[in-house]
């Protein structure tokens, strides 16, 4: 298949596919983001019982490039900076609600759209599915799919990303 009929399937699959808001029968929480640590990444307040404490909360189903990993590093973050800034956030929980670090783990949406699948739709991040979390994974295998056609951000076949976030952390600490 030529790489435009390739496109026009994926097109089609991404438009047919329903887009789902976070589901009414999972746990949901609005917060105000007070910092985004990484691509990955983001401190967050009015979660948790002491709704003033700030608590750190690990986006599901990505792996953002390290900070250290230049550039995509720096601009995963600036990207999530942006979609969160001044608005407040919807956090989704899945079955696992916190990784071994004690960062929460969810899903999050704003205006109705999901900010992890934005993130590797626009390649700057990787899909990384982990169970047992894995409500939105087809969602996110396909935004993956399309930035990897499109030659979003690490996809960029002039400057593609070399290692991805777990290599790179592997190698380098």
């Amino acid at each position: 298949m030529t790489k435009f009929a390739i496109l026009l399937c994926l097109l089609l699959l991404v438009a047919c596919q329903a887009q789902k808001k976070p589901e009414e029968s999972t746990q949901q929480v609005q917060v105000k983001v007070a910092q985004v640590v990484s691509g990955q990444t983001l401190e967050v307040v009015g979660l948790g019982e002491q709704p003033s404490l700030i608590s750190q909360v690990r986006l599901l189903g990505i792996d953002a490039p390290d900070l250290q990993q230049r550039p995509w590093g720096d601009a995963a973050k600036q990207y999530l900076e942006a979609q969160v800034r001044e608005q407040p956030v919807m956090l989704e929980f899945d079955v696992q609600m916190q990784d071994k670090f004690g960062r929460s783990l969810a899903y999050a949406w704003k205006d109705g759209v999901l900010l992890n699948e934005q993130l590797v739709k626009e390649g700057y991040a990787l899909f990384a599915g982990r169970s047992p979390n894995h409500r939105y994974d087809l969602r996110l295998e396909r935004a993956q799919q399309w930035a990897r056609l499109m030659g979003q951000g690490i996809w960029n076949p002039e400057k593609p990303m070399r290692l991805t976030p777990a290599e790179f952390r592997r190698q380098y600490r």
